[in-house]
């Protein structure tokens, strides 16, 4: 699955609940390192995830502090490591469309 096919939804799932499209970008940048111009390449590209996390510049260190469920699994306790990062990014942006605060979304 490419990360562009998804990454529409993620916009979508924020802008229904009054959040933006920079939000979404601020979260997928904590998490990846990607910065606007570099995950704009990534989603012409049409890169799989596993392609998008793989070339990611950092995948932030405090990810581990990204903890609960997401699709019904516990994003800490997923193994596959290309899953559990995917689950990450959903549960980040989660987070968002439930109007928690940014702060606490990239865990500061």
């Amino acid at each position: 699955m490419t990360f562009a096919s998804v990454y529409p939804h993620y916009i979508t799932k924020a802008e229904r609940k009054g959040r933006t499209k920079e939000e979404v970008h601020a979260i997928i940048h904590w998490l990846t390192g990607y910065d606007k111009q570099t995950l704009q390449k990534q989603i012409d590209k049409r890169v799989d995830f596993e392609t998008f996390f793989g070339r990611a510049p950092r995948i932030n260190p405090n990810a581990s502090k990204i903890t609960g469920v997401i699709c019904g699994y516990r994003v800490e306790e997923i193994e596959d490591k290309l899953m559990q990062q995917i689950r990450y990014l959903d549960k980040l942006v989660d987070e968002l469309a439930k109007g928690k605060a940014m702060d606490k979304i990239l865990r500061k």
